[in-house]
């Protein structure tokens, strides 16, 4: 309507924003859960799920209907707007993310948009947010399928239920409702499944009462993964660090730019820090070296290589490289600031054809040095009868191929006195490269580890794509197929970039920001430009100034949860015996709470005092104190001590939640589910592909991997995924 002016957006809430009591229709900005809210409650006193204040909630518990929140409490001697969290009963259809309580945290400190899950009341008068992960925690504790009163067992024990009936996963029900869909039946309705549950002390087992009287509910949170290919992602990550903000190109068609934060350091870095490892190259499928084993492994190798066909006389030949040392340039060799180290690179892409009975064989080589130039570009003639060309995608024809005389043999014969022991060759998936030409070179640089897919192996960025993205040009256009000498300096070009600019370009942390400098960026009602930027800390076990640590305002290291306790409460409040904590204390804190998940036996990894990230093995390992999936404990000892240490870990939550100022926003998530039959799985497939791999025959395998292991894969890790939360506002 002409002359209206549209209102604009100030404050996270102001006082006519309350989204289910307020009576004014106009002007408010309701989102999608306060809409809902207010469609399901028309008469505000019926909207009992309301989560307010502790003592509203308990009130909610008593069967009194919340009432409406005052305005305005004093705190500190002052009045103040008091922050409220609002639930919309039967909205979620799924577990909510560990990125959805990221979004909550950057909407009430930074420049992150409304929640649609939850509904939050005066964010701008958040005063602190502290965030607890605490692993060893499970929904299963709260209804008692996972007891926790040693009285309980032996009752728990005598139930006909199969101690390994299978619990319905998410992804279960998802197939359940697609089934339902296509017989043309109603779905089933599973909004209570994934609600929020309403904690009472009087329906909890005594070690979880005292969470009633912090948290009004119950949430099922779920870690971040992949269920195709069956993986469990870090749910430190998914809180800890931050997309990067959208530009105004954010919503153009296709691949977008690379992007980086302001933050960024470009790091030169030589080439050679981008060596596969033998890992590496295990992982991918990669015929192994001699020189890139030790002495005593070699005749192993050796064996496998003979029993896989990649021997030599399966055709097969090995450059001329004794061992890694021959590769090693010395110092003064090496031109200061040099990328290439000393070395001889050469980028190497091959084209294929389909032959008679389905092989892969090489129709064509192209080899370009560091410096652009060509060293090899030859056609090559296949032993079998060619019954695909596969020009789509190499530009080969029958044509082009018919006068040729260069055999595979010819080529290898070309090479071996191409490559030396200072050669470094890098390519796009060399793996299937270095297949075709039956060949085997320790020293490979793969643009395919160098940027890494989004979501991770076995997952692989097309190099079209990666050009695009980082180089800003289109390779492979033609009607002709691909041009394998364009594809090699492509690969050069991203392997040049990756080297000016650093290990960490092309990866997520190149296209992520870590949590605390996004909130550093954000602005502070009331503060001077100088005291803008939000501060932050993580408390946890080891040296916390490394990893995530590094990029907080303030870092505690500790050596057991006590310490941690202990820590969040001076960085959260202030302490004047340290003087890296600003005064008044920090505005986000992340911690966690590990001795519940060591006792569990869920880690057998733990930071040592001079790393975070990077884990010990623990010696002993930590007892197997309770099962990895339902099933109560099989002794009342067991059940015991897990009640002990249960009850431990609730009494530092109370003791942290106790010790927060008024108006904190305090969230406690468990990260993950129980991960051990995840571990144990993975473990066994590894096995599995090395000696599969190999070659050995299928009887003399240790593990047979088959559907029944997949699917028991796939279930382990969505119930490894299905996590719990907590959250309330003191």
């Amino acid at each position: 309507m002409a002359g209206t002016k549209k209102r604009k957006r100030t404050d996270a809430c102001s006082d006519d924003d309350d989204p289910v009591n307020n009576s004014s229709d106009a002007g408010n900005g309701f989102g999608l859960a306060q809409t809902l809210s207010r469609l399901q409650y028309p008469d505000p006193a019926a909207n009992s799920d309301s989560i307010a204040s502790s003592e509203e909630c308990r009130k909610a518990q008593d069967d009194t209907p919340i009432q409406r929140a005052s305005k305005k409490k004093r705190v500190d001697g002052e009045k103040t707007k008091y922050p409220v969290l609002t639930y919309v009963e039967g909205r979620l259809q799924s577990s909510i993310r560990i990125s959805d309580i990221q979004n909550l945290l950057l909407y009430c400190f930074a420049d992150g948009i409304a929640p649609q899950w939850i509904s939050i009341k005066h964010s701008g008068h958040v005063r602190k947010i502290v965030v607890v992960m605490v692993p060893g925690l499970e929904l299963g504790m709260l209804d008692g399928s996972l007891p926790l009163d040693a009285d309980a067992v032996d009752d728990e024990m005598e139930q006909e239920t199969p101690e390994n009936a299978e619990k319905v996963t998410e992804e279960d029900a998802k197939a359940a409702d697609f089934a339902r869909w296509k017989q043309g039946l109603p779905l089933e309705d599973r909004s209570q499944k994934f609600s929020p549950r309403p904690l009472s002390r009087d329906n909890l087992p005594e070690p979880l009462q005292p969470l009633a009287d912090m948290f009004p509910h119950a949430w099922p949170v779920k870690a971040p993964g992949d269920s195709k290919y069956n993986k469990v992602h870090s749910p430190l990550q998914a809180l800890l660090l931050s997309a990067l903000p959208k530009t105004k190109d954010s919503n153009a068609k296709g691949v977008k730019p690379a992007k980086v934060g302001k933050n960024f350091v470009f790091e030169r870095t030589p080439i050679t820090t981008f060596l596969s490892t033998l890992q590496d190259l295990r992982e991918n499928d990669y015929t192994i070296h001699p020189a890139l084993v030790a002495e005593d492994e070699k005749a192993t190798l050796a064996e496998n290589r003979k029993r896989a066909g990649q021997s030599t006389e399966d055709g097969w030949v090995d450059t001329h490289v004794e061992s890694l040392e021959a590769g090693q340039v010395p110092e003064s060799e090496i031109q200061q600031g040099s990328m290439t180290a000393g070395r001889d690179v050469l980028a190497l892409d091959c084209e294929m054809c389909i032959t008679e009975g389905g092989q892969s064989e090489l129709t064509r080589i192209s080899m370009v040095r560091w410096d652009g130039e060509v060293v090899l570009d030859e056609l090559v003639k296949p032993k079998r009868p060619i019954i695909d060309y596969l020009t789509r995608f190499s530009g080969i024809t029958k044509e082009k191929l018919d006068p040729v005389t260069t055999t595979l043999a010819d080529i290898q014969q070309k090479l071996l006195t191409i490559l030396t022991p200072r050669t470094i060759i890098v390519g796009h998936s060399l793996n299937s490269d270095f297949s075709a030409l039956r060949l085997a070179h320790p020293f490979i640089v793969d643009t395919t580890f160098l940027y890494p897919h989004p979501r991770g192996p076995p997952l692989k960025c097309s190099l079209r794509w990666l050009t695009q993205k980082y180089l800003g040009k289109e390779i492979q256009k033609g009607q002709t197929g691909h041009d394998s000498i364009e594809d090699a300096r492509a690969v050069l070009d991203l392997v040049k970039q990756k080297c000016e600019k650093g290990e960490r370009w092309g990866t997520s942390d190149s296209s992520n920001e870590s949590i605390f400098k996004r909130l550093a960026r954000s602005t502070r009602p009331g503060k001077s430009p100088a005291e803008q930027g939000r501060t932050g800390a993580i408390v946890d076990w080891g040296n916390s100034e490394r990893g995530f640590g590094s990029q907080a305002t303030v870092a505690v290291g500790c050596s057991n949860d006590n310490d941690v306790v202990n820590g969040i409460s001076s960085v959260v409040n202030g302490d004047t015996n340290n003087t890296s904590i600003p005064g008044g204390g920090v505005d986000f804190t992340w911690a966690r709470l590990r001795e519940l998940e060591v006792f569990r036996g869920w880690c057998n990894r733990m930071p040592g005092p001079n790393n975070a990230n990077d884990s010990t093995t623990l010696i002993p390992p930590p007892e197997e104190t309770t099962p990895t999936s339902g099933p109560a404990p099989s002794t009342k000892e067991a059940t015991r001590s897990l009640s002990d240490h249960v009850s431990r870990t609730v009494s530092n939550i109370q003791r942290i939640y106790d010790s927060l100022p008024p108006c904190s926003l305090f969230v406690v998530y468990t990260g993950t589910g129980d991960p051990r039959e995840v571990s144990r799985l993975q473990a066994m497939h590894k096995t599995f592909r090395e000696e599969f791999n190999s070659r050995k025959p299928w009887n003399d395998l240790t593990y047979k991997w088959t559907d029944t292991e997949e699917q028991a894969l796939k279930k382990a890790c969505e119930r490894a995924r299905e996590g719990c939360g907590f959250m309330c506002v003191k």
